[in-house]
């Protein structure tokens, strides 16, 4: 899984067509999935989720719907209902078989990305783009999995999708260049901003996030100060909208510690996954999500 030298630029063009496309599927509709899903439905696109069963396909759509209320509460014109009148939910993979792009959201498991990602091809017509939103893996090395690896790329939007304005554009080895440049318009088209990075274990930003959590969590385990002195030091002395420690809980810690695991094996001893990292998963402290990480979110 040792992803290959990337020897492609990255495109630094300014000059962004800004396009939709008007039919998008999205691969698991959990968090990530179904904020994608969101962000596509308000700016106008026919969303189709595919999920494994009916039960989490049904939980896929009330999460999108939930996070519809929130954005009409904030000034969204429309109802809830209007918009979910765009969105399909489906355990079919064969649903897919329209769409102009399909965005992969399964959680960051080697093998259930490259399963997912070749029955997605699959079904897909010639001309579709399929996308992974993986946050660290190889991008080539996805890419190589697939038939037609020339229209793949990596599209890693941020937690919570709706509030994050960055898309991480991630370039396969195999990636056509003219795909980048029209990533980089579905991005505007979103409202929001690309950074193009070509494939390298973590990316930029996952490489940078990570790197920073564990010294903040090296520090907590060396008594330095607490969690929330530590993030104040980066809220109120960098201007970082939260700090390292209470991200990694929005985040998950299990996801985390995920990521460092595979950069330790790809780049070595400064992405070691720190003791109070892996005590904290085993205990099932794994952040916002479990009511407890590195704070108590109860």
């Amino acid at each position: 899984m040792t992803p290959s030298t990337p020897e492609k630029t990255p495109a630094t063009d300014t000059a962004t067509t800004v396009h939709l496309p008007t039919r998008v599927g999205v691969l698991g509709g959990g968090r990530m999935g179904a904020g994608i899903a969101h962000g596509f439905l308000i700016k106008g696109a026919e969303v189709l989720i595919v999920e494994r069963d009916a039960a989490s396909a049904d939980a896929a759509r009330e999460r999108v719907a939930t996070a519809l209320g929130k954005s009409i509460d904030r000034g969204l014109a429309g109802t809830v209902e209007e918009h979910l009148g765009h969105l399909r939910v489906s355990t079919d993979y064969a649903d897919f078989g329209d769409r102009e792009l399909v965005v992969e959201a399964v959680p960051e498991i080697w093998a259930l990305k490259v399963s997912s990602l070749r029955a997605v091809e699959t079904e897909l017509g010639p001309g579709a783009v399929l996308a992974s939103n993986t946050s660290s893996l190889s991008m080539s090395g996805l890419a190589g999995h697939l038939t037609r690896p020339e229209n793949f790329l990596g599209l890693h939007f941020f937690n919570p999708v709706p509030a994050s304005t960055l898309i991480e554009v991630v370039i396969a080895d195999q990636t056509a260049q003219e795909l980048v440049e029209r990533a980089r318009g579905w991005v505007a088209g979103l409202g929001k901003t690309a950074v193009v990075v070509n494939d390298a274990p973590g990316f930029a930003s996952s490489r940078l996030g990570v790197m920073l959590a564990l010294e903040a969590m090296r520090m907590l385990e060396e008594g330095v100060a607490s969690a929330e002195d530590i993030d104040n030091a980066m809220v109120l002395g960098y201007k970082h909208p939260t700090g390292p420690l209470k991200t990694t809980d929005i985040v998950g810690l299990d996801v985390r510690l995920g990521i460092a695991e595979y950069l330790h094996a790809e780049l070595g001893e400064r992405f070691a996954p720190p003791a109070i990292l892996r005590e904290k998963v085993e205990r099932g402290e794994l952040g916002r999500k479990s009511g407890r990480g590195f704070y108590n979110w109860s």
